[in-house]
């Protein structure tokens, strides 16, 4: 008799406890160990980034190989301008076939930041942030957490979309006010393939991605539409060039800075160019951030912005200004 009441307790308490069910700790496990087994992926979607009243729309592709292969093509819709994000045995490459030239970073992306693009940045955010929510919905899984996006402190969570096979379908990632700021649709996602090395070598990717495009010209010069505080126009240069020109704008107050705009010659010949500073999405184009400069290349025109006494985010906020009123020449 006290055999069969303690299996009547057994039952009761799986019942009640709800052992068997799939739950948080299962999701997350599975998750992980898909992304960390696969021997490789690859992924498409739309992103949607937002700047004050403007948004930039992108065609994002990825390709991943283990280990530590990654290539990442952004395309903006708006001026189809196309850049790849590179990492492979040499190091980290930002590539613009349009102009011929490759940008080499010494830096530790991806594993530097939080990436809405990348599944192992996904689980990390997840695996990390001890305070994360957790929902089931009739179609799978929603997880939020924060965010580590060191050189832009306005976004602050995201929600991670997954459906009930664990692939992701999209992520969003919002600032202070609960308002998104990028989104990311998945439209393919095919994981646990054969990717050939082939993919991440940088001579395949500029014979792939060959774009003819002209040497920009500045007809009208772009003055940043957000200018410190106490800071103001002191002095404008320009200087002619072979092809094109090169205006120098010095401003100075409270927060002292400089701000270069030029032409870019397209090379003949595919150049590396070693660069300082770490790669960074800057809205329609990815630049190069360092703690005083900032530098970009969108349209055929170079912007350069360097500052010893504003803060990343001062020097971000600036160069978006900047990229707000490029973009609608």
């Amino acid at each position: 008799m006290k055999k069969i009441f303690l299996i009547l307790l057994i039952i009761v308490c799986f019942l009640f406890t709800g052992c068997g069910k799939y739950d948080e700790k299962d999701v997350i496990k599975d998750f992980k160990k898909g992304i960390d087994n696969t021997k490789g992926y690859t992924l498409t979607g739309t992103l949607k980034i937002v700047n004050n009243d403007d948004t930039y729309d992108y065609d994002v592709s990825v390709v991943y190989k283990k280990k530590d292969l990654f290539k990442v093509n952004l395309r903006n819709k708006g001026n189809d301008h196309e850049q790849i994000i590179l990492k492979n045995t040499d190091g980290v490459f930002v590539v613009t076939p349009s102009l011929n030239k490759s940008f080499k970073f010494q830096s530790e992306w991806p594993y530097n930041n939080s990436q809405i693009y990348l599944l192992q940045s996904l689980v990390n955010d997840i695996e990390n942030d001890k305070e994360k929510t957790f929902e089931k919905t009739d179609d799978g899984f929603i997880f939020t957490t924060q965010v580590n996006y060191p050189n832009n402190r306005k976004l602050i969570n995201q929600k991670i979309t997954l459906d009930k096979d664990l692939k992701v379908k999209m992520v969003e990632v919002y600032n202070e006010n609960n308002i998104p700021q990028m989104t990311l649709v998945f439209t393919t996602y095919e994981i646990n393939k054969d990717i050939n090395d082939g993919e991440f070598e940088l001579n395949n990717i500029i014979k792939d991605n060959q774009i003819e495009e002209e040497t920009g010209n500045i007809d009208e010069v772009i003055y940043p539409l957000y200018i410190p505080s106490g800071t103001a126009l002191t002095s404008q240069e320009e200087i002619s060039k072979t092809k094109g020109k090169r205006v120098i704008m010095t401003f100075e107050g409270e927060k002292d800075f400089l701000f270069i705009e030029e032409t870019v010659d397209i090379e003949d010949e595919f150049s590396i160019i070693p660069t300082y500073g770490e790669p960074y999405l800057l809205i329609d184009t990815v630049g190069a951030l360092t703690e005083t400069s900032v530098n970009w290349i969108s349209n055929g025109i170079e912007y350069y912005l360097v500052s010893d006494v504003m803060s990343q985010d001062e020097l971000i906020e600036i160069a978006k200004s900047v990229v707000a009123v490029s973009s609608l020449k």
